[in-house]
């Protein structure tokens, strides 16, 4: 079966302002290189569809999505960027491409769990994994992961699923959304500290975080994801995994300071896919978070794929 790769143009419309790093160009490096390498004919490339109002709100209140969204649309009309919070900036284009972004995600879940996919990856943006359920946060606005697996587990009745999150940054928003909810299971690493200033304690016994100090290079943080994420995905057998699949750990990221290359994105996709193999059918649906040095996130983006797709 193949790796389908979401993906829409209206994801390139939201736009934060010149200079700002989470920018349309991510996008577009990724496609370019996995055109110059040959890898985009191992994808099955598809359109990421709009998420309804009614698929956000398993991971979000009712209330928030409302008011966001006719905060985006009031910006849209009036064709003028508007500041959210200090770090996330809404544009004529985000609300187009935040339900673009949550729509991959979800659409992903429906193919892979259908068994007409082996796996997914979900090339958008905004990103999610700081959305909290109630607010906007870090670049974020809708938490596509979280949205995904609650989607899982609400629409098509899985009982475990797990989301990993390799972001340089902890999953704030994610960690809101689901502690506490013993379905799922998210176990991450991240620097600390590092924004958003938190994580080092668990919300709920369903997450295993694992902050890690900056300068930290992959053989050290290979070793840890052996000994305090694998036991814990072994014991839980997810029927899912769900991958919040940030690139800025890499060492040539200037958003954090941990030492990452190539070989570690590889080599953690491998370890997933692994354990996705044994219990879960090997259903993954991956999301791209961060990652903002635009050469390696789109290498980065490529040894994850290659992984996935088995080329």
């Amino acid at each position: 079966m193949s790796t389908l790769y979401y993906s829409h143009h209206e994801c390139r419309l939201h736009d934060m302002g010149q200079g700002h790093p989470e920018c349309p160009a991510r996008l577009d490096a990724i496609a370019d290189h996995l055109l110059s390498t040959g890898l985009d004919i191992a994808l099955d490339f598809r359109d990421a569809p709009l998420a309804t109002l009614e698929q956000i709100e398993r991971a979000h209140s009712a209330g928030y999505v409302l008011q966001l969204k006719d905060t985006l649309e009031q910006v849209q009309a009036e064709g003028r960027p508007r500041a959210l919070d200090p770090d996330t900036i809404a544009a004529p284009g985000t609300w187009r491409a935040a339900l673009r972004s949550a729509g991959a995600a979800v659409a992903a879940t429906d193919e892979v769990i259908a068994g007409r996919a082996a796996n997914a990856f979900c090339a958008v943006r905004p990103p999610g994994h700081h959305a909290t359920r109630d607010e906007t946060m870090g670049f974020c606005f809708f938490n596509n992961v979280a949205i995904a697996a609650r989607h899982a587990v609400d629409a098509h009745g899985l009982e475990r699923v797990a989301i990993i999150d390799f972001d340089v940054h902890h999953g704030n928003g994610t960690e809101d959304i689901i502690a506490g909810d013993d379905r799922i299971l998210m176990v991450s690493f991240f620097q600390h500290p590092l924004y958003p200033y938190n994580g080092a304690v668990p919300k709920g016994t369903n997450m295993v975080n694992v902050p890690i100090a900056p300068y930290t290079r992959g053989a050290e943080l290979r070793e840890t994801i052996d000994a305090m994420w694998l036991p814990a995905l072994e014991e839980f057998r997810p029927q899912m995994i769900f991958i919040s699949a940030g690139f800025d750990a890499h060492r040539e990221d200037d958003l954090g300071q941990l030492g990452l290359v190539e070989a570690d994105y590889e080599w953690i996709t491998r370890r997933l896919k692994a354990v996705a193999d044994r219990h879960a059918g090997g259903r993954i649906v991956s999301c791209l978070e961060g990652g903002y040095n635009l050469s390696s996130l789109a290498r980065s983006v490529a040894a994850h794929l290659r992984v996935l797709a088995d080329v």
